[in-house]
């Protein structure tokens, strides 16, 4: 009996320490699920309108208007592209895909699908103007 207890002790220690050793094997693995990968590589971030106007004061980004269609733009802006045509605009886009995007719209639902789509072409530093012409007017 004493040995079947000992048997069953020293398979117990045995099974947990092979359990324990193929965790530290993987820790150095990055563990990323498949879906916070993709929510790594589609984001951007929103700026407020009192932050976009605060930094137009010494522009260092490119401002990029969406909305179809064509509307007033605010003062500074770089480039009027479609939300949904960007890819054949490519030519309009800075070509450092580390420049500083701010994407706005009419009221910030195609400035969304825009900064998305920018950040799955390859751009890094994406900001979209969160209620779009409409929040900035507001001022």
């Amino acid at each position: 009996m004493k040995r079947t207890f000992l048997l069953l002790g020293f398979s117990t220690l045995l099974f947990s320490a092979c359990t324990s050793a193929n965790v530290d094997d993987v820790s150095g693995v990055d563990q990323t699920s498949p879906a916070e990968a993709q929510e790594e590589l589609t984001s951007y971030e929103n700026i407020q309108a009192a932050e976009l106007a605060s930094r137009l004061e010494s522009k260092d980004f490119f401002l990029l208007d969406v909305h179809i269609p064509e509307q007033e733009h605010i003062d500074g802006t770089d480039a009027f592209i479609p939300y949904n045509e960007l890819a054949a605009y490519t030519s309009e886009l800075p070509e450092d895909k580390d420049t500083e995007i701010i994407v706005y719209c009419r009221s910030g639902s195609m400035s969304k699908v825009a900064s998305e789509e920018l950040v799955k072409m390859g751009y890094t530093n994406v900001k979209n103007l969160d209620g779009g012409i409409n929040a900035y007017n507001a001022l």
